[in-house]
């Protein structure tokens, strides 16, 4: 199909300096769980992003120098030459669909953990180091900030010989060169700290000799967090924020600018903020510099990135979570399917597996990650070799992902669903507050589905095994989920408990009566617990929140929305009562522990809701086992787990059958001579 002419603008090629980008799609720097340990991961990855049409493809962050050590996460490293081949194989994947590389110079600061260098971290004063560790940054002197700069150009000199279009000064996220801006850490009476001016030279400083060593032909990127969020005492974007770019406005070639505090800030989950959420906070910088503006906002609407350029607010569409959820966005767009944009969803599973410290993942696209080591293509599989029956049970994630995938492969695919409607959980989940955006899982499988003639929908038909057998299908395929325990088996408590009157998140969403206080008990940490809290707490109840963990919901620390969680529900009058274990149920109480002493305690109680845990709904599956019908369990009817979980078990399935299930490949280092 041909573009859509609205979109046109969004394809114009704009000048960075000496370079110039095909298009205004820039995927930004994040993360991918890979670093320098796994490069060929790291490569493949982002040569897909290329694939797919952006026009800027940029890397994780970058280490100068082993003081800036953020093991064991993931994390790019030139510092030496050996480190500049590794590196060459992403600028080269990325150059060989036509797109710009750009590299993220990086140096943490106190926020560099050096476990694996073991070198003492550095800062503009001595403060204690931000990675809960027991240890301390040491101010630098001049000749540190001479050293520093150094290490600066020698690795901007290597990223230019790896082939990078793009090279960053990396002044946001509360690393070290922010620490020098910000008067919350830059307490120096030297030329380096007090007025503005002062704790700018280093910045100035930084852009002037990247420029220097990459001579005219890299272009040089400034990332500046132009707002940290902590009011007055911080950087504003009404204040100093807008300084700082007024002073250097005309010095880098392309401004990429956000807000940090946390890197959480930058990026919120679709639960705590909206599409194009930092645009109040970045919108000025465009109206005092002549360079290229970018900036992120979780864009996924090509309506929404023409308004943000035709409005002045940036020149390019600034992407991370969105090139994950859909590599080929640009493409779409490019290509009039903007139809069939996988949309991210918002969830926030791609921070948690770089904060958890593996490699990337994501609910949309189960391809991410998996480019390398299993081969795996967003827009790409195998044709099956025989035009075979397969029958899927259950239209939740895991189901829509299988028939989807299966169709795909020119397999002829029935999908029944027991319910009037297809989605599974997330009829459910996405009513939560919030978490709409989470039913674009189901919509996106749906659309897709409708488009492949060789898939059937059949809503409304619970199959039991008679029916199943009667179907005559080659391939049998369970789908079924699970659900809530009500015996109090979670993380912390293994031992069943009898309950017979309390209440699972399925019979809250049934609609049983809840009458106050309301005790919601959270055994399995991750978003139920919480946003159930939420929920009921709006519509009037007197909620406590009783949890094994010292947090609310405390897994979403790992997607960077446990603040937000925290503040949300102490806002809402929730009542929150850390490291308790339910012990026991009586009238109108529950008993409690503390998971340290065994000390119990009586608190009042109405109706109690168990988020502990939940049970793989298996009845089918041993019903058909009892007939000798071969059957295969997918996603959370294996075993529950996260969405992203679900649908990368159907994938998974999906795209191997039929094929041998290999172990995946590792990145080894090579062998060397003695």
């Amino acid at each position: 199909m041909p573009r859509d002419p609205r979109y046109d603008i969004l394809f114009e090629p704009v000048r960075i300096g000496p370079v110039t980008a095909p298009n205004r799609f820039y995927q930004t720097a994040h993360a991918t769980g890979f670093g320098w340990q796994r490069p060929q991961s790291g490569a493949a990855l982002r040569g897909v992003k290329a694939e797919g049409g952006w026009g800027v493809v940029c890397t994780e962050y970058c280490s100068i120098h082993p003081s800036s050590d953020d093991s064991p996460y993931a994390f790019l490293t030139l510092w030496d030459d050996d480190d500049i081949a590794p590196l060459a194989q992403t600028a080269d994947a990325i150059h060989a669909h036509g797109s710009l590389a750009g590299i993220e110079l990086w140096h943490g600061g106190a926020h560099a953990s050096n476990r694996m260098t073991r070198l003492p971290g550095v800062a503009p004063d001595v403060q204690p180091a931000l990675y809960h560790l027991p240890a301390t940054a040491r101010a630098m002197d001049l000749a540190d900030i001479r050293a520093f700069r150094g290490w600066q150009r020698d690795a901007a000199l290597r990223a230019k010989r790896a082939g990078f279009d793009i090279v960053y000064v990396y002044a946001g996220h509360d690393y070290l060169p922010f620490q020098f801006l910000s008067r919350r850490t830059n307490h120096r009476g030297d030329a380096y700290g007090g007025p503005l001016e002062n704790r700018v030279r280093l910045l100035r400083e930084m852009i002037e000799d990247t420029k220097e060593a990459v001579g005219d032909t890299c272009a040089v990127a400034v990332r500046l967090a132009v707002d940290e969020l902590h009011g007055p005492e911080g950087i504003t974007s009404e204040g100093e924020g807008r300084e700082i770019i007024e002073m250097l406005a005309e010095l880098p070639d392309l401004w990429d600018v956000n807000v940090a505090g946390a890197l959480g800030n930058d990026s919120r989950s679709a639960r705590f903020s909206p599409e194009g959420f930092q645009e109040e906070n970045v919108a000025f910088v465009k109206s005092l510099t002549t360079k290229p503006v970018v900036s992120v906002g979780r864009f996924t609407s090509p309506d929404r990135m023409v308004a943000q350029i035709k409005r002045g607010v940036q020149d390019f569409i600034g992407a991370a979570r969105p090139s994950i959820a859909d590599p080929f966005l640009p493409a779409k767009i490019r290509d009039g399917r903007e139809d069939e944009i996988r949309e991210c969803i918002g969830c926030n599973i791609c921070r948690a597996a770089n904060n958890e410290g593996v490699g990337l993942r994501c609910t949309q696209n189960p391809t991410m990650g998996e480019e390398w080591r299993r081969g795996w293509h967003p827009e790409r599989i195998a044709v099956y070799p025989r035009r075979e029956k397969a029958l899927v049970i259950g239209g939740g994630p895991a189901g829509l992902e299988a028939a989807l995938t299966l169709g795909r492969r020119g397999l002829e695919v029935a999908l029944a669903e027991a319910g009037d409607a297809f989605g599974g959980r997330l009829l459910r989940e996405a009513t939560l507050p919030g978490l709409a955006t989470w039913m674009r899982v189901r919509d996106w499988r749906l659309h897709m589905i409708g488009k492949l003639p060789n898939v059937e929908m059949f809503p409304a038909s619970r199959m039991g095994a008679a029916d199943i057998a009667e179907f005559g299908a080659y391939h049998v395929v369970l789908a079924t989920g699970s659900g809530w325990r009500r015996d109090g088996v979670g993380v912390y408590a293994i031992r069943p408990l009898s309950l017979p009157e309390a209440l699972t998140p399925d019979d809250v969403f049934a609609g049983s009566p809840v009458t106050g206080p309301v005790v919601i008990y959270d055994d399995e940490h991750y978003f139920m617990a919480g946003a159930l809290a939420e929920k009921l707490a709006a519509q009037g109840h007197e909620v406590h929140y009783v949890t094994t963990a010292a947090l609310a919901s405390s897994w979403t620390v790992l997607t960077n929305e446990q603040d937000f969680l925290q503040a949300r529900l102490i806002t809402a009058g929730v009542a929150i009562h850390p490291l308790k274990a339910l012990t026991a149920q009586g009238k109108d109480e529950v008993r409690l522990a503390c998971v340290y002493t065994g000390r119990e305690e009586a608190m009042p109680c109405g109706t109690l809701v168990l988020c502990t845990g939940r049970l793989p709904e298996t009845a089918l599956s041993g019903d058909l086992a009892a007939r000798g019908i071969a059957a295969v369990r997918i996603g959370d009817c294996l075993a529950p787990s996260s969405i992203a979980d679900a649908v990368h078990s159907a994938h998974r399935y999906a795209r191997l059958l039929g094929e041998p299930d290999l172990p995946p490949r590792r990145e080894r280092a090579p062998e060397r001579s003695l």
